[in-house]
């Protein structure tokens, strides 16, 4: 029995949204109940000694093809946003929180980079439509994560600054906030943190819900890390779980061999 159209829309619009197009309909209802919203790491480590990178150095960081068993890397040039002017947020205080869903800097620099992590689809499936899938062929083919990397660099305490914007804007922007991307309004209903990595000297993780356009709710995952002067953010959507209400995360097996990158 194949998906009802409006499974399929939801289906399709959770395929594209590793562009921001993704979130446009989707939403979450917070996070895994067993998790502790936590901000990890210390920021003692002094901001000014770390080297900042140019974009340049910052695509040479980026994860690459076959340095993640089980994921595949692409450039996610046909589907990011180019620019922060492509997206448009009704509250200040939530634009870090949005640009870090968006793989762009959630502070202020031109030092940037971005790609696409995403897990290895069954072989048997991997050829197969979206129309054509039936219901639990879908959820099958399509349990894994997709993940956008973004990189940023920063002079000086410029990192500390972001990782704290972001940091204090999970709170401020607890009850949602609506942004406009590609001509299409979106509203995130809630942001609820959830338990960071640890990975770096400073990371902080949370959640984001919003509606999916009349087929439920669904949730995504976004962690950011902060390495010196250099901010890792990582959005993730699990393309069977985003409306289920299923556990998932954002995989520690790219946080790690990102981290590792950074060292």
């Amino acid at each position: 029995m194949k998906r009802s159209s409006g499974a399929r829309m939801s289906a399709t619009a959770a395929v594209s949204v590793l562009s921001l197009a993704l979130i446009t309909g989707c939403s979450g209802d917070g996070s895994d109940g067993s998790k502790d919203s936590a901000n990890s790491g210390s920021s003692s480590s002094p901001a000014a000694a770390a080297k900042a990178y140019s974009a340049a150095e910052l695509e040479k960081l980026l994860l690459a093809e076959g340095e993640v068993e089980g994921y595949k890397v692409t450039s996610g040039d046909d589907t990011l946003p180019a620019s922060k002017s492509v997206l448009k947020v009704d509250k200040a205080e939530c634009e870090p929180v949005a640009h870090s869903m968006a793989a762009l800097p959630p502070g202020d620099t031109d030092a940037q980079a971005s790609n696409s992590v995403i897990q290895a689809a069954p072989s048997d499936s991997a050829s197969t439509s979206l129309e054509d899938l039936a219901e639990g062929d879908f959820s099958e083919a399509f349990n894994l994560a997709a993940t956008y990397v973004g990189l940023s660099s920063y002079e000086g305490d410029g990192a500390e600054k972001a990782f704290k914007a972001v940091s204090d804007g999970v709170t401020a922007c607890s009850g949602g906030f609506g942004f406009s991307a590609e001509g299409t309004d979106t509203k995130i209903t809630k942001i609820a943190p959830e338990k960071a990595s640890g990975a770096g000297d400073e990371s902080v993780a949370f959640a984001a819900e919003s509606a999916m356009d009349g087929d439920g709710t669904g949730i995504f995952h976004t962690e950011v890390v902060r390495h010196g002067s250099t901010i890792a953010t990582y959005y993730t959507v699990n393309l069977a779980l985003v409306t289920s209400g299923k556990a998932y995360d954002v995989p520690a097996a790219v946080i790690d061999a990102q981290a590792a990158k950074l060292k």
